[in-house]
């Protein structure tokens, strides 16, 4: 494979070579980037423009908000000591996420804007894949699916959305900065991904050399207990089979606001708006949860191989509130 490398001396320029050149693409960790090319043979772009070393690293703490620059390592942020403090849900999902040696590359933007790790897109040598060839089929379908999605999916694509860093960010309600030539604008994380639908090759709302430059993460009240619950096969350097990044507030005995989000289950990284009201001004306790819980994973797109995940995504988020909510009362005692 050839390609040509560019070192950008400034995001602008970055964003101007890229715009200008459809087969551009950015590198900046290069952990999925390379694996696409060079390891998966599924992505061929003509030209690299190196990002890595622009300002666009470090993390700021602001009255009620955590601006995290794009081009920041997943270390860095696992190791900050704002993130550590006031947002333990974002670290859990950081170390539960990579290897120490992946997490000392891989940037929080290029974590965000990963491929999906589908088996069937990542190998050339399957020829019914929507997401890499439209029209094709799913192979999922009647294959091994055991790490597809159940929520969001469609009968053209099943893929999951793999980053343990984007549901931790989803429930919190984080917001992408984005640069283009046309400007600066904001994106709500819940609305930066497409579900598949009929037409799963779409996969975010970031146009053509839109580059993302932080992300603003809300900081909880003080008051505020939270967790992320990555259930997978195996302790290390395993994708989820369910999460569950859970952040509640509980006041004598009633859990007052809660937000959930769902990774291993979603084609993206699902925002559990059911469960959250079925948990507003509500008694904490296990009729409660278990309400949540089937709010959550209400009408499942199930293939042979993926039913399984509907139980254990409800064990997970019921597990996931006693934890959260136990602190509280803890907290309040």
């Amino acid at each position: 494979m050839t390609f040509a490398y560019t070192r950008a001396a400034d995001a602008a320029t970055a964003i101007a070579t890229v715009s200008a050149d459809p087969e551009a693409a950015y590198l900046a960790g290069g952990t999925t980037q390379v694996d696409l090319m060079l390891k998966d043979g599924v992505a061929a772009p003509r030209r690299l423009v190196d990002i890595s070393r622009l300002p666009l690293a470090g993390i700021a703490a602001e009255a009620g908000l955590l601006r995290i620059g794009a081009t920041t390592t997943m270390e860095q942020a696992a190791a900050d000591p704002h993130v550590a403090r006031r947002l333990p849900i974002v670290r859990e999902a950081l170390l539960a996420g990579a290897s120490p040696q992946l997490r000392n590359m891989a940037t929080i933007g290029g974590n965000l804007l990963q491929r999906t790790r589908c088996r069937y897109f990542r190998d050339p040598a399957v020829d019914h894949c929507n997401k890499r060839i439209p029209g094709s089929g799913c192979a999922a379908f009647e294959g091994v699916a055991r790490m597809h999605a159940i929520l969001g999916a469609s009968p053209a694509c099943i893929a999951l959305h793999a980053s343990d860093l984007a549901v931790a960010l989803t429930a919190l309600g984080s917001v992408v900065r984005l640069r283009s030539d046309r400007g600066p604008r904001s994106v709500p994380l819940t609305e930066l991904y497409y579900q598949p639908g009929d037409d799963p090759q779409r996969e975010t709302v970031l146009r053509h050399g839109e580059l993302i430059t932080e992300v603003e993460v809300p900081l909880p009240p003080e008051a505020a207990r939270m967790t992320y619950l990555k259930v997978r096969d195996r302790a290390s350097y395993e994708f989820a089979l369910v999460s569950a990044a859970v952040c509640t507030i509980v006041e004598d005995g009633l859990i007052v606001s809660a937000r959930i989000a769902l990774g291993g289950v979603g084609t993206v990284p699902w925002r559990a708006w059911d469960a959250e009201d079925v948990l507003r001004d509500v008694p904490v306790g296990e009729a409660t949860f278990w309400a949540a819980a089937d709010a959550a994973v209400r009408r499942p797109f199930t293939v042979p191989g993926t039913e399984f995940k509907v139980e254990l995504a409800r064990r997970t988020l019921v597990r996931a509130l006693r934890v959260t909510t136990e602190h509280s009362s803890e907290v309040s005692r």
